[in-house]
């Protein structure tokens, strides 16, 4: 998924906000590329509909997250990021409003299997994100301990994320507004090269 295409997933869905997902999004990333204390670890967020989410989940401990005010719970808050990165070794998933405040962690999504098709080797982690975006119309986003990011929604993969693939894409976005045109793009297979065109270099 390239920044273009989490524009025009949100563009399908009512209420969502582009800059609230590319910051749980980036969350999901960081997570997955750094792992916790030199191990990989996965984790769920969900993303709007969060009342509904709510009520079709259950705590599975005390929520460290309760009470505290909206502003220190939105998902852009640097301090909240490093508290959710730790929570993140714990079972259970992140409930996010529509406009971004983080309302519960470590959530027991209720997940059902009918009408999911996901393929063969998805683990429950990935059958409640399907389950529940398919059900209650959020956004599941899964941070796979292979270090995978995968984004559901209607109970469907809308994309599959390589962390290092994603920051190539946010660094050539970048290159090419600063340059002006003047970055070149060479593709081999998944791999890309970034290069100043001859416009581009210092002469």
């Amino acid at each position: 998924m390239t920044i273009a295409a989490l524009k025009a997933l949100c563009s399908r869905i009512p209420w969502c906000e582009p800059a609230v997902l590319e910051s749980v999004l980036e969350l999901a990333l960081e997570i997955a590329r750094e792992g916790r204390e030199g191990r990989r670890i996965g984790t769920l967020f969900t993303v709007g509909k969060a009342d509904e989410v709510l009520a079709a989940s259950r705590a599975l401990i005390l929520d460290p997250l309760a009470g505290h005010a909206p502003a220190r719970t939105h998902i852009s808050e640097p301090d909240l990021r490093g508290t959710m990165k730790e929570l993140a070794q714990l079972d259970g998933a992140f409930v996010i409003s529509h406009a971004g405040i983080v309302l519960a962690a470590c959530r027991y999504l209720d997940a059902s299997v009918e009408q999911i098709d996901l393929p063969l080797g998805f683990g429950s982690r990935h059958v409640a994100a399907a389950s529940i975006s398919q059900r209650l119309g959020a956004i599941a986003i899964v941070v796979s301990e292979s270090g995978v990011v995968r984004v559901f929604h209607g109970g469907q993969i809308e994309a599959t994320l390589i962390p290092e693939l994603w920051l190539l894409d946010r660094h050539h976005t970048q290159l090419s507004v600063a340059a002006a045109g003047a970055v070149e793009t060479q593709r081999l297979g998944v791999v890309a090269t970034l290069s100043l065109s001859e416009a581009g270099q210092e002469r």
